[in-house]
């Protein structure tokens, strides 16, 4: 194949500077290469071999990094954890992927400990970072091993867990090509030339440099950024979210692209003006966004900010998705595009039969060549099938030129009165109100109608709750959603529940209305 891939770049050109961590500590490639080559011969003087999983619970930062550069060339399994779990929730990660090695920053050390007790793994392999008490120091791993690339080297791979709406979490696995790693790095480029985005400078291109956002345990961040890695770009990484932060960083390093949710743009624009005039953000090309439908005048108020670099996507853990440039969103507000050139699209009704064009269905999707299966879960696996397509649960309808709109969650439809209503909807018209940070709506349980409408707001700094802001969002509604679809009862929270990639954990709002009550959806 070509030149790219991390491990060929970083000897081709080892003083590039492949990452900098939050701190501003930058590293070179090589650095990184060798760290990583002395985890893969420590790790192999463990026992690990081809096939097997390793855990980390790691924040952002070049020492995730160096995990999954090592799985990736050993032909391992790399699952790295989100830290918001609870130990218990942890523990049950590493024992279901069966992890023969699992590495904890000193960060999450406690919850660390408790969850390798929880797991059952041998405590000989777990290994701190970071100094991390109580924990077998990684040095003790990878010192008086080589520095060199390890013999027999084959393409390893993420194995992400499922956010796990119902049920425990399911590791998404696919099957192992057994190819050299750098083939591998290359073939996944392939995502990122989707959006146009070119090789760096260690291709003996321009310098290009992707801007990490949110934490790496998401599917989504581990795949841009790693990808971007193996083209040629430099990492950097932001510890925490902040959106002047964002900015300066943009600035500081010239970043060229990034990925991004909708409640990042909520933030930016929520800056005031003389802040945002602050900060140079011209050499952004590529600010792909994800995770949650975007309000249609939010994404109009960014591409005016930034310009046409706004990339917008859909797609799943598990695979498939669909694409809009700048300009077919333009042309098509509130797509979140077409299927990709190796994916299809299919949208059913609940007997699994097609829709017309325009009709409302469940969407199923398929990319060719990746196949994947829920590990230890046959039955879901199975039951998420139709025919070889898959599914996540989501709605929408599809225009004549194939132009994918989204809807909602099927688990998230409020039926009331016998008719559908989409959340979503109501969500993306709420959130323009100034009086609103954030926003979640959701049916609850009414004798007379099944379900009604209940909002739950964040209020914007200086905005108090109460009856006047619940009146002054129903007059903004008026004449932009039928009256059907407003809301009937409003609640209100200091700070929503969102992953830190965006995504809103509504069941922890929704499910205490519906304790002993079954929603039938």
């Amino acid at each position: 194949m070509g030149s790219l891939g991390f491990w060929r770049l970083a000897q081709a050109d080892p003083d590039w500077t492949a990452a900098v961590d939050p701190d501003g500590t930058e590293h070179r490639a090589s650095d990184l290469l060798a760290r990583a080559n002395r985890l893969v011969h420590g790790l192999r003087a463990l026992g690990l071999e081809k096939g097997d999983s390793v855990c980390g619970l790691v924040p952002n930062g070049t020492d995730g990094l160096v995990l999954y550069l090592a799985a990736l060339q050993a032909g391992w399994y790399y699952t790295p954890i989100n830290w918001h779990l609870a130990p218990p929730e942890i523990g049950y990660i590493v024992a279901d992927s069966e992890a023969r090695a699992f590495f904890v920053h000193a960060r999450h050390a406690v919850d660390g400990r408790a969850a390798a007790e929880l797991s059952g793994i041998e405590p000989h392999r777990v290994f701190g970072l970071g100094g991390a008490e109580g924990l077998r120091d990684v040095a003790g791993l990878t010192d008086g091993h080589s520095d060199a690339l390890p013999d027999d080297r084959s393409n390893g791979a993420t194995m992400h867990y499922t956010s796990g709406t119902t049920g425990r979490p399911k590791g998404v696995k696919r099957r192992l090509a057994g190819i050299d790693p750098d083939d591998g790095a290359e073939l996944l480029t392939f995502l990122l030339t989707l959006f146009e985005i070119e090789p760096g400078s260690p291709a003996g291109r321009a310098p290009q440099a992707h801007l990490v956002t949110s934490p790496n345990y998401h599917t989504a961040v581990t795949q841009f950024g790693g990808t971007a890695l193996h083209m040629g770009h430099t990492l950097v990484y932001a510890d925490q979210w902040d959106a002047e932060d964002c900015l300066r960083l943009i600035e500081r390093y010239a970043i060229t692209n990034t990925h991004m949710v909708p409640t990042h743009f909520k933030r930016l624009l929520g800056l005031p003006d003389e802040v945002r005039r602050r900060y140079d953000v011209s050499s952004m090309t590529q600010a792909i966004h994800a995770a949650a439908p975007c309000p249609v005048p939010i994404k109009h108020a960014m591409l005016d900010w930034w310009g046409d670099c706004i990339w917008e996507y859909y797609a799943a853990t598990e695979g498939g998705g669909t694409i809009a440039s700048p300009r077919e969103w333009r042309e098509h507000p509130g797509t979140v595009g077409r299927a990709w050139p190796i994916s299809e699209l299919l949208l059913v009704d609940d007997d699994g039969e097609p829709v017309a064009t325009g009709e409302t269905g469940t969407i199923y999707m398929k990319m060719a060549g990746v196949e994947f299966e829920y590990k230890g879960d046959p039955a879901k696996t199975r039951d998420s099938r139709l025919k070889d397509f898959f599914t996540v649960g989501d709605v929408g309808h599809l225009t004549e030129d194939g132009f994918l709109f989204l809807s909602d969650r099927k688990s998230d439809m409020i039926i009331s009165g016998g008719a559908n209503i989409y959340p979503a909807e109501i969500e993306n018209e709420i959130t323009l109100h100034p009086g609103v940070a954030d926003v979640a709506v959701f049916g609850i349980p009414d004798d007379d109608w099944g379900e009604q409408i209940k909002a739950v707001v964040e209020p914007a700094p200086g905005v108090a709750p109460g009856a006047e802001l619940e009146a002054s969002i129903l007059a903004f509604l008026d004449g932009r959603l039928a009256r059907m679809k407003w809301p009937r009862s409003f609640d209100y929270t200091d700070a929503m529940p969102r992953e830190p990639n965006g995504k809103l954990l509504k069941r922890k709002l929704r499910d205490p209305y519906w304790k002993d009550r079954d929603r039938g959806i």
